[in-house]
């Protein structure tokens, strides 16, 4: 049985090339993120046919920003497809309008506190206020579950911070920016391997390049299944 906890994230430009690639790794994964990037390339089809046709999980990174009764609406036609996970930014006001667009449903709403990709100088042009990038995230975090968030992206990082928040009891952190060990950061500024990031109080964490760009992605999944099994021991 494969552990869910690993998402393997589909980044690639269609829905052909992200069949391809779930079928070259077959059972040795059960969970699957299609995002923003391949929206306008089958992203939704991809999504269905991965969930109803091959019985896998769904994690649908969309990232969804805007006023509330958009996001709301948004969110329900996504709720129709009966999809695991959908992520909104962590505002609250954001979250509270997801929440309502997804309903009993069982849509969970995953809240974005700062993207892995930034550092506190990405932060300073963005204007965002001064402070610690841990602390941002953490304070971030605890405001979005209190707006309702079944839980939160956070890099490895920042993992074990928002796992002791009393808000976080019984909700989901979903770790990006991991890299089994020895693998290049990429654009990832805050990474950890997937041994860490689990340890550190993640419930899944998502891995991309290291697997699609594997020789033998089939072997690159079952090779982070097993770091991830050695963080158990």
């Amino acid at each position: 049985m494969t552990d869910d906890r690993l998402i393997v994230a589909l980044d690639l430009p269609n829905a052909l090339e992200g069949l391809e690639m779930a079928e070259r790794i077959g059972d040795a994964a059960s969970f699957y993120k299609i995002g923003l990037g391949m929206l306008t390339g089958g992203g939704l089809a991809l999504a269905n046919e991965l969930k109803q046709e091959h019985g896998k999980r769904i994690f649908l990174d969309m990232k969804l920003f805007d006023i509330g009764a958009t996001v709301e609406r948004a969110v329900r036609g996504i709720a129709g497809f009966g999809l695991d996970f959908l992520t909104v930014h962590g505002d609250p006001q954001v979250v509270r309008a997801a929440r309502e667009g997804a309903g009993e449903t069982g849509l969970k709403i995953l809240a974005v506190t700062i993207l892995t990709s930034l550092d506190r100088a990405d932060l300073d042009a963005a204007l965002i206020r001064e402070g610690a990038l841990e602390d941002i995230v953490q304070e971030r975090a605890a405001r979005a579950m209190e707006a309702g968030a079944h839980g939160v992206i956070a890099s490895p990082r920042e993992a074990a911070a928002i796992r002791a928040l009393p808000e976080a009891a019984g909700r989901l952190i979903v770790t990006p920016g991991v890299r089994p060990a020895g693998a290049a950061p990429g654009d990832q500024k805050r990474i950890a391997t997937p041994a860490e990031a689990i340890a550190a109080g993640a419930d899944h964490i998502v891995v991309g390049r290291p697997v699609l760009t594997a020789d033998d992605p089939r072997a690159a999944v079952l090779n982070i299944q097993r770091e991830i099994a050695a963080a158990n021991r």
